[in-house]
């Protein structure tokens, strides 16, 4: 049970009854053979727990910005929702940042993070007034250069990396000794190098860190906070003032994959924040968050149909429309990226009997294209479906064309108490053939006929 006292097993039943409306309603069948689902209700749920979760350790006036991270879920009508949920938005391309303005995010709400911004996207984002945080030290030239040419609002700050560690997922793992993230603060002149920059540059009045997420513990999130803010105190110290008045802690809060709980939650890091850097909660400086799977991982859920029931060696083997296209991460690194299989009838009924250890794999042509291996579940037969659940964040909404296989449809639900069913609403459209082919050259089809090698004719 979270904060709220929303349960697990309320978002289960909720998950339960949209595949069943989904298949009634003909979003989910032998014609649309994959969809991805966001229960509107959980992803609101989620923006109001973390708002009251760090609401509940700052000190009364202290400036919030929430601003999730766009990468985790970068569709429009998502971002329009957490917008009416009080989140910003966090970008760190300029599609991100068009796809944050298209949803009507403001300037003041967004912030710029990028290891590789272009000198065009700096000075969209300074015109803008948008929050960036320099990467590195010739990023930072950049910026003066811009700075000096015109007057900008936006708040800027310099991102560091703390050199705190690792998690258990290396990939996810921001500051590492040598990530590629930040200007790192062990490094020999590194951290004087930091100093020095604030204490020439008045208009710097943010410092920003960000130590991972998945498979990071919150112990050593915590740490890396302590090490940023250390700093921040450092620099306003030697400066002799407060021009550091706002701290980005970045997100990464992790998301349990193995049950229906939330864990760990909201409120048991904003806990061990206050605790091991009160001085952060004080009132001396404003914060800013950028979390991002934690905020719609639980709420997505992958359906995908049955096609063919099949066996190899002896195991049974479920053929679905849903593999590396839609879930690219669990394929390729299954180890580090497991998900939990729920298995439906043909009516989008949960589906009971024994258990049975078996495959379910997706329609890409290699071997290793597959859900889960060797997993008990009521055995799948041709005509159920295989739901990938907590899928949220980083899945369907990243779509790895393997085999040209069509982007699926994604529909928000919530519940309808007058029908006692669910109400639906299209987030994005299922792709059609013609936009695979028009994004595979289609326009340009005799392009290479059209050239000649000297001689050669």
């Amino acid at each position: 049970m979270d904060e709220y006292g929303n349960t697990g097993e309320e978002r289960a039943a909720r998950r339960d009854e949209a595949v069943r409306g989904a298949v009634e309603r003909g979003l989910l069948g032998p014609d649309a053979p994959i969809v991805g689902l966001l229960d509107v209700t959980g992803i609101r749920e989620s923006a109001r727990e973390l708002r009251a979760a760090f609401d509940a350790v700052t000190a009364p006036g202290t400036p919030v910005l929430h601003a999730f991270a766009v990468k985790a879920t970068p569709l429009v009508p998502v971002l329009r929702l957490l917008r009416e949920e009080g989140i910003g938005a966090e970008v760190a391309s300029p599609g991100e940042l068009a796809l944050a303005r298209a949803a009507g995010l403001s300037p003041a709400r967004t912030v710029l993070d990028s290891p590789a911004k272009t000198a065009a996207e700096l000075r969209e984002a300074l015109a803008l007034g948008i929050a960036v945080n320099a990467d590195n030290p010739q990023e930072l030239d950049r910026i003066d250069g811009l700075m000096r040419s015109a007057v900008s609002r936006s708040p800027l700050g310099i991102r560091v990396n703390p050199q705190v560690g690792g998690g258990s997922i290396g990939a996810t793992s921001t500051a590492t000794e040598t990530s590629k993230f930040g200007v790192a603060l062990r490094d020999e002149g590194a951290r004087e190098w930091v100093v020095r920059a604030y204490l020439e540059r008045p208009w710097l009045s943010r410092l920003h860190a960000h130590t991972g997420s998945q498979g990071i513990p919150l112990a050593l999130m915590v740490r890396g906070v302590e090490e940023t803010y250390a700093l921040a105190e450092e620099i306003n110290r030697r400066i002799g003032r407060p021009q550091i008045d706002t701290i980005d802690i970045g997100g990464g809060l992790p998301v349990n994959f193995a049950s229906e709980a939330t864990s760990p939650t909201y409120t048991e890091y904003a806990r061990a924040l206050r605790a091991g850097v009160p001085g952060l909660f004080d009132g001396r400086y404003g914060l800013v968050t950028e979390f991002g799977r934690s905020l719609l991982a639980k709420h997505g859920t992958i359906v995908a149909r049955v096609e063919y029931a099949k066996s190899a060696g002896g195991r049974p083997v479920a053929v679905t429309h849903a593999g590396v296209q839609v879930a690219t991460r669990t394929v390729y690194v299954p180890g580090s990226w497991p998900l939990r299989i729920a298995a439906y009838d043909g009516k989008g009924r949960p589906k009971s009997g024994p258990e049975v250890v078996q495959d379910v794999a997706g329609p890409a042509c290699f071997a290793g294209d597959l859900l889960a291996e060797g997993r008990a579940l009521p055995l799948l037969d041709q005509g159920d479906y295989a739901a990938a659940l907590d899928t949220g964040a980083y899945y369907f909404a990243h779509h790895y064309a393997y085999n040209s296989l069509a982007r699926p449809g994604i529909y928000g639900f919530v519940p309808d108490p007058q029908t006692g069913g669910v109400r639906f609403a299209t987030v994005r459209d299922p792709q059609t053939l013609a936009s695979i082919v028009a994004e595979s050259g289609g326009a340009h089809v005799g392009a290479l006929t059209t050239l000649h090698t000297p001689g050669s004719r």
